[in-house]
């Protein structure tokens, strides 16, 4: 990518971004440049990541200092970072997954849920159900209490309950090139203001279509109100 995507939220120390899904975050062996850390300032450094297939709020330090304030800020029990996923099945009300969270040993690319991995925990809610292709499909709010690589990946298809398009975990989706999984609010303290800061992020076109084609009113969450508020 050349052009920095949407910004959801900046000061001094911090920039809150709206990353596209197909967008990688950091350079990598198999994608060296083109990604989001070339579209930022110099000298940025971004605190936690996406997964290169979902969208939403990428939070990103101006400066070595302040990332590692963002990522104690981002650890304090008053931030939370929700996501919104579809998944195949009908998953319950509501819950919480404990289950730890360790690399594959036949594919380090993988996560896998293994006793001697490290604690993982994850909070959901069923906001609505629906159909896809004959199936029972559920859009889920996701709370991450700890910040695993796939972790909500992971968890939701140890339950049963896989993203939708993830070929990894469950199963691809002909002709949806994403997963169905979107980084939607993201709240935390400001660690030099003191300020609550709450950005959240519009569900992007495709995968409101995805919602709306399995009667979920797509359309709700990619008119809602998106944006920051500081307090």
């Amino acid at each position: 990518m050349t052009a920095l995507p949407p910004v959801l939220f900046e000061d001094d120390d911090l920039i809150i971004v709206d990353k596209p899904a197909g967008v990688v975050v950091h350079p990598t062996y198999k994608n060296p440049g083109d990604t989001l850390l070339d579209a930022l300032p110099p000298g940025s450094r971004i605190v936690g990541r996406l997964d290169r297939l979902t969208s939403g709020a990428v939070l990103v330090a101006k400066r070595a200092d302040v990332h590692a304030q963002l990522q104690q800020a981002l650890a304090a029990p008053e931030a939370e970072k929700i996501y919104l996923a579809l998944v195949r099945g009908a998953a319950d009300e509501r819950g919480r997954i404990d289950l730890p969270l360790g690399t594959d040993p036949s594919d380090r690319r993988r996560r896998i849920v293994t006793d001697g991995g490290a604690p993982s925990a994850t909070e959901f809610e069923r906001l609505d159900t629906g159909n896809l292709d004959g199936g029972i499909v559920s859009l889920l709010r996701c709370r991450l209490l700890t910040g695993r690589r796939h972790q909500i990946r992971v968890h939701l298809s140890a339950r049963g309950w896989p993203v939708v398009g993830d070929a990894v975990y469950g199963e691809p989706l002909e002709g949806f090139s994403r997963l169905a999984l979107h980084a939607w609010t993201l709240t935390f303290v400001h660690p030099r203001s003191g300020e609550r800061v709450r950005v959240s992020c519009t569900v992007p076109a495709e995968l409101a279509s995805l919602l709306s084609r399995c009667g979920l009113r797509g359309d709700a969450y990619a008119a809602g109100a998106a944006g920051a508020a500081r307090r």
